[in-house]
This record gives structure tokens, C-alpha cells and sequence, in this order.
């Protein structure tokens, strides 16, 4: 047909061509990260369907009753996270947690817009530029279109930076400072989820984000120990966008009005709340 293939097409081939170069499968079966033999026994049990009522009692040992807890404004509770099951759930929470700590601090919320374009040409639509902003950054290869920022809030890595320097998808930070065009920031509304005087970044240049867990060994050149800079990263989507068409320009019935949107944005997500999936794997104190 003579139609060049997306690069997402090409990633998926790429990655078919690497999995079909594999001709050895290890299987793990000792645990290395839970030491407590009677959960572990849980574990294994829950992921049969075969708990028991034993199993049920030491689970409630791990619920932290109300007479425990004066305050969730206290230590260690002012720092866990919320879990939830869905992204869209998670986003919401940390929305309002981020204006809340910028409230708390006193200065306004920073909030970085992404970049968008289709075809090489920005979105200049207004429409589709707020589905656009608005969609879950599930549905963004995990580039959120808004991200609040408040200088000293938790955040997560959304892509694999530097797997070598442990920069991956789901390493915890803390951002520290947001470096950006100075030309590039308007306060004018740009949505109704955040307050009036929130500062609008559009051509953010990269975030400094602490990271302890790092693997880099040496501080880098002007930054203190354990801050990284977060660059810009662009990844490719598809969306619908036949419920924002006139109707005389609508697909026809089980039909899709696809487009493929380009976007550039910071790699980062607010972790005050947290989906369980994202979860997995971390080792957590204290949740909510």
C-alpha cells in the first residue's frame, strides 16, 4: 500500500524481533524479598484462591484501628500514600493534594502543560486541546497533559531514563526545582481544576528531582548530592475523537475518528496517591 508505518507499528516490531531471539526461560522460584515465612505462606495461598480464616486474622493484625491514629496530619501518616485502584481516581487525588501543599507553603501552583502536536503542527483546536490535556496519562503512554508541581512534593518516575543509573519506571523522588524558558509561563486559566492564580508552564526545560535511591556515584557538576535532572521526553499516541466531531463529520456507526498525537512532557507523576498496581514492589511503611 505504500503507507509508512507508525513508530509505534515499528517499537511493536522491534519488540516481536527480540522476543522471538529468546530460546532459554528461567524459572525463579525462591523468594528473596519476604522473610516472614507465615506471610509468605499467605502470599502463595492468595494467589491460589485458597486462603483461610488464619490467613484473614493476620491480615487484621496489619490494620491500624481508629484509637491508634490521633491524626492522619501526623508523622508517619502525613507522608503515606493513598492507594487506589484506578488512574483516573489517583489523578484527581493528587490534584487536590498538590494545591492543598502550595496553600500550605504559600505560593502558587506550578503547573507544566504539555506540548502536543499532530502531524508536526501544534494543536491549535481548542476542543481537542482540553481532551487532549484532560485524557489519563494511561492513555498517554504515561505523559500526563497538566502536572502540578510543589517544591518538596513525592513524585514517581513514568519511563525508563537511565536503567544503568536506576532512573527507571517507578522510582520515587522528590522534586525539588522546575527549570524552564522564562517566556514560556502565563497564569491565564487554563483549567477549572486548579486556582486562580496558578502559574502555567509551557515550555518546561527539564525537573530537579532528589532521587536517594540512585545509582550514581558522583554529584553532578553545580547540583547537590542525589539530584538528578529530569529531561522533556516525547512518546506517540492514538485517541478517538469522534465525540468532539460536528455531526456531519462523524464516523460512521462502529467506526473510530483516530488520530495520532505526538507529545512532549516531564516523565513525572505526583505519588501523594498511588494506584495498587504501581504499588507493587515498593516497600511501603505506612498507606492509606
Amino acid at each position: 500500500s505504500g503507507k509508512l508505518p507508525t513508530e509505534k507499528e515499528i517499537q511493536q516490531r522491534v519488540a516481536r524481533s527480540l522476543i522471538l531471539q529468546i530460546n532459554c526461560v528461567v524459572k525463579l522460584t525462591q523468594q528473596m524479598r519476604t522473610e516472614d515465612t507465615r506471610y509468605l505462606q499467605l502470599l502463595e495461598r492468595l494467589r491460589q484462591g485458597q486462603c483461610n480464616y488464619d490467613d484473614y486474622e493476620l491480615l487484621l493484625t496489619r490494620v491500624v484501628g481508629q484509637p491508634s491514629v490521633n491524626s492522619l496530619h501526623e508523622s508517619p501518616w502525613d507522608k503515606a500514600p493513598i492507594l487506589v485502584f484506578r488512574n483516573e481516581v489517583r489523578t484527581q487525588i493528587n490534584h487536590k493534594a498538590a494545591i492543598q501543599n502550595a496553600a500550605q507553603v504559600n505560593c502558587a501552583p506550578i503547573v507544566c502543560v504539555a506540548q502536543d502536536t499532530c502531524k508536526g503542527k501544534p494543536i491549535e483546536d481548542p476542543i481537542l486541546r482540553k481532551k487532549l490535556l484532560e485524557l489519563s496519562d494511561s492513555k498517554t503512554e504515561h505523559l500526563s497533559g497538566l502536572l502540578p508541581l510543589v517544591p518538596g512534593m513525592p513524585v514517581i518516575l513514568t519511563q525508563n531514563i537511565a536503567i544503568e543509573l536506576g532512573l527507571i519506571n517507578g522510582m520515587k523522588g522528590i522534586f525539588r526545582q522546575l527549570v524552564y524558558q522564562a517566556d514560556s509561563v502565563s497564569t491565564d486559566a487554563l483549567s477549572n481544576i486548579f486556582p486562580n492564580n496558578t502559574q502555567y508552564v509551557y515550555r518546561p526545560l527539564y525537573a530537579l528531582i532528589e532521587i536517594i535511591r540512585s545509582k550514581i556515584e558522583c554529584n553532578l557538576e553545580n547540583l547537590q548530592p542525589k539530584l538528578v535532572p529530569i529531561p522533556i521526553m516525547e512518546q506517540t499516541f492514538r485517541i478517538d475523537i469522534s465525540d468532539i466531531l460536528p455531526k456531519d463529520k462523524k464516523p460512521k456507526p462502529n467506526r473510530k475518528a483516530m488520530l495520532s498525537i505526538k507529545r512532549r512532557a516531564l516523565p513525572l507523576v505526583p505519588a501523594y496517591s498511588i494506584t495498587t498496581h504501581k504499588s507493587q514492589g515498593q516497600t511501603l511503611m505506612s498507606l492509606l
